[in-house]
């Protein structure tokens, strides 16, 4: 129980726990039926004597709230209302019964580690730092431009001044051919994957995915029903013809891949697999999903051509955002593709949310157009090869005979692999909890078994020594165990 009675409260302790149980078993949080922890349990839980708790047993019993049965401890009354023949709904089964499942439970506990206000160190969270967001230029913006943008609902595919100004920036950045038309500003990502899945995909579709693979550790696709099989990574991304394999046996309908700086593994997808690709996609008329959040994060500053710039045939939808390269609370991404398909996809979101807010719109097209924006790209290369580094050289230090990785040209991720195929993963990540330190268990993310991912865009160059610091010392603790 994350909840603790108010000591300085003048309700006294029993009552109040008494409430707070009782104000479960309303919204559902204690269904009907269901067991409470034993007295002791909860005594120990939230640090007061058993007596307390057997008096709130016993107010809830009197309200009948709760049936005390010996031998089988304190249960939820199964017709809690049924005195006053009012009825609730079981909201408690109605979280289980909705059909968007949640995020895997490991995710779901780091991310409720990390949000604590804790001296915790957060090697998991996939967004960049705070120092790294280019605050001084937004400022700005807001202090030098006057904002007169029209305040209504704007185009379902997005602003038109911020679908030109991408326009030029994929052209100018990546070599990508592309029209206002061709794009829909999505808020990051993410929604332009959940749009693609659900307008364009129907329940037991087969889809292509890689192993590892951030779109692994997503539930969206098993949502909307949809079977996935996996695309092995190695040094140089997936292999091609595996695609070949899988689609001869399940008539594979979509391949979603992130061929450059690959989330988690840092690989680049080779050139002549990127053209087979390419190839095979035309071949079969199959479509590609290109995630593409980091190509701008090259240490050396290297252009590696996009699938959609070697597109020759309108087969890749192209997904990228502002998000993991400019700031996260920013929430502007985009997909590119046929018009057709835009205007689908913009038809389903604006029955979501009649259209992106034009703020954080204004915001990115005069972020985009101005020199300052390719400034901070050079910034923001240089200072993720600076932790990149500081996170390798800790790594090869602290812990170089247990771990070993690949470095990365780019990015925001390190891929480790521990050497004992016998660590508990499990225990390891709640000891690094335990020790202020959060990564990402590889098994979150794929198949592979043993591995972590670190990610150092989050962690400022003092925190990242100290984080793996931390790492090393639980990892020392479950060996010897």
């Amino acid at each position: 129980m994350d909840w603790r009675p108010n000591r300085e409260d003048k309700k006294p302790i029993y009552k109040q726990i008494a409430d707070y149980i009782e104000l479960g078993i309303t919204l559902g949080d204690f269904p009907a039926g269901s067991k409470l922890p034993s007295e002791r349990q909860l005594a120990d839980e939230l640090e007061v004597n058993r007596s307390t708790v057997v008096a709130a047993y016993d107010e809830l019993g009197a309200a009948g709230m709760v049936s005390r049965i010996k031998g089988s401890g304190t249960l939820v009354s199964a017709d809690i209302w049924g005195i006053s023949h009012k009825r609730i709904p079981n909201w408690g089964r109605y979280v289980e019964y909705g059909s968007f499942l949640p995020n895997l439970p490991l995710v779901q506990l780091i991310r409720k580690e990390t949000q604590e206000e804790t001296n915790r160190i957060n090697l998991s969270s996939g967004e960049l730092s705070p120092d790294l967001f280019p605050k001084k230029e937004i400022q700005t913006i807001l202090a030098q431009i006057p904002f007169e943008a029209h305040l209504g609902y704007d185009h379902p595919q997005g602003n038109w001044q911020l679908r030109e100004t991408i326009t030029d920036h994929l052209k100018q950045t990546k070599q990508i051919e592309t029209d206002p038309e061709s794009i829909l500003i999505t808020s990051g990502a993410q929604q332009a994957l959940h749009l693609i899945v659900e307008c364009l995909l129907k329940p037991g579709d087969a889809v292509a995915i890689e192993d590892p693979s951030y779109f692994y550790s997503l539930p969206i696709f098993k949502s909307a029903g949809l079977r996935t099989f996996l695309l092995p990574v190695d040094k140089d991304g997936i292999n091609p013809e595996d695609i070949l394999d899988l689609h001869k046996k399940h008539r594979i309908r979509m391949v979603f891949v992130n061929p450059t700086y690959q989330n988690p593994t840092g690989t680049v997808l080779s050139l002549s697999r990127r053209k087979r690709l390419l190839e095979l996609s035309s071949e079969l008329g199959l479509p590609i999903i290109e995630d593409d959040p980091y190509s701008l994060t090259s240490f050396d500053g290297k252009l590696i051509p996009t699938l959609k710039s070697m597109d020759q045939n309108g087969t890749v939808l192209y997904i990228s955002s502002l998000t993991k390269i400019v700031a996260s609370g920013l929430r502007i991404g985009w997909v590119i593709g046929p018009k057709r398909v835009m205007e689908r996809l913009a038809d389903a979101k604006q029955q979501f949310d009649f259209g992106h807010s034009i703020f954080p719109q204004w915001v990115a097209y005069n972020f985009l157009q101005s020199p300052e924006f390719l400034l901070h790209i050079q910034n923001l290369q240089e200072q993720l090869k600076l932790r990149c580094d500081q996170l390798m050289d800790n790594l090869k230090l602290k812990a170089g005979h247990e771990v070993d990785f690949l470095a990365p040209e780019g990015g925001i991720h390190l891929w480790c692999r521990i050497h004992n195929e016998e660590i508990n993963e499990k225990r390891l990540l709640e000891e690094s909890l335990k020790n202020g330190v959060a990564y990402l268990p590889g098994s979150v993310m794929g198949s592979k078994k043993n591995t972590i991912r670190f990610t150092f865009g989050r962690g400022n160059l003092p925190d990242l020594t100290k984080g793996i610091e931390r790492f090393t010392h639980a990892l020392k603790s479950i060996r010897q165990d």
